[in-house]
């Protein structure tokens, strides 16, 4: 249902499997992906040893505990499935068309939800909040522009404090809503703050440990907008900006450090070196609130530099704690 989609195949033929939504039931959506890729590849386990003497137990035992952690594992399934399917054509039993019918779900799928803030944060966010605590095996992924972009520019609770959008035309009067900490609380969802512009090997470790992560997780990304008033030519650069002044604190928290004695919390961004009106002041959502009432903005962008500077003092805490 859109006209163009960043979807596509790889020589072979394969990529992703995709489908949108609607808004408010992204996550749900997705959690039901899942949970219909646990039942298929459940058929499949209980089928392969019903079947076992006909498919032969060393395929059976191959299949069912193949490690596919890397491309080239999953890869190896492939073949393993291709010769599954090549033993059930000659097997005339329901049990054998079964199989064949769901065979494909013997390879790992990997399941992602990917929406925005407006949904994450704030219209969908008793859907995410439920599929997090479902414990099951699925990735979040949090475009953040911290603003309802695809629907007018209105505030949603990832604006942040001082800043211009639309039902906040006197700046926003509350914090924004910290999501990576009520994740966290959870102690079993794996969480990742990341900006791409600022550190492009930390996003990439924190999109490899919640791939690899037996369990759900939940990576917010920065992602500046036009709705921010900026030049977008400027877009990384900008989010250098978020990160060194501790607006966008990068982190990453991983459950299964508990289980040994590293904190599972690492902070991954230094001590801000850059006061928040570096980043700030090149934008057009706080600098409005400056040209239209000055007063009030110099008040609240001092409330907003506390909360800053609050809120890493947290994190670090936290990074230093076990």
């Amino acid at each position: 249902n859109l006209p163009t989609t960043p979807w596509s195949v790889n020589h072979e033929g394969r990529g992703p499997a995709w489908s949108n939504s609607l808004f408010e039931d992204n996550a749900e959506f997705g959690l039901g992906m899942r949970i219909a890729a646990d039942r298929h590849r459940a058929t499949c386990e209980r089928l392969l040893l019903r079947l076992g003497s006909q498919i032969g137990a060393t395929l059976v035992d191959e299949l069912l505990a193949a490690p596919q952690q890397i491309e080239s594992e999953i890869c190896r399934q492939r073949d393993r499935v291709f010769e599954l399917k090549r033993i059930l054509v000659t097997i005339d039993s329901p049990d054998a068309k079964m199989l064949l019918a769901v065979a494909d779900s013997l390879v790992r799928r990997s399941v992602w939800i990917v929406g925005g803030d407006g949904w994450a944060y704030d219209i969908g966010s008793g859907g995410l909040d439920h599929v997090l605590a479902s414990g099951r095996d699925v990735n979040v992924l949090v475009l953040d522009t911290e603003v309802y972009s695809n629907t007018g520019g209105q505030a949603s609770k990832a604006t942040p404090l001082a800043a211009v959008a639309k039902f906040a035309n006197g700046g926003k009067q509350v914090n924004k809503k910290d999501l990576a900490l009520q994740a966290i609380a959870y102690g079993n969802v794996y969480v990742a703050r990341i900006a791409m512009g600022a550190n492009p090997q930390q996003t990439l470790t924190a999109f490899r440990e919640a791939e690899t992560y037996k369990g759900p997780s939940l990576i917010l990304a920065y992602s500046h907008c036009i709705a921010h008033g900026i030049n977008m030519e400027k877009g990384l650069e900008q989010q250098q900006l978020a990160v060194h002044s501790g607006y966008w604190p990068l982190l990453r928290y991983n459950p299964e450090l508990a289980q040994s004695e590293e904190n599972p919390f690492v902070l991954d961004s230094a001590r801000p070196n850059l006061k928040f009106r570096s980043f700030s002041d090149n934008e057009l959502r706080f600098r409005m609130l400056r040209q239209t009432n000055p007063k009030n903005a110099d008040r609240m962008l001092e409330s907003a530099q506390e909360m800053i500077d609050r809120r890493y003092r947290l994190y670090e805490q936290m990074a230093i704690e076990r």
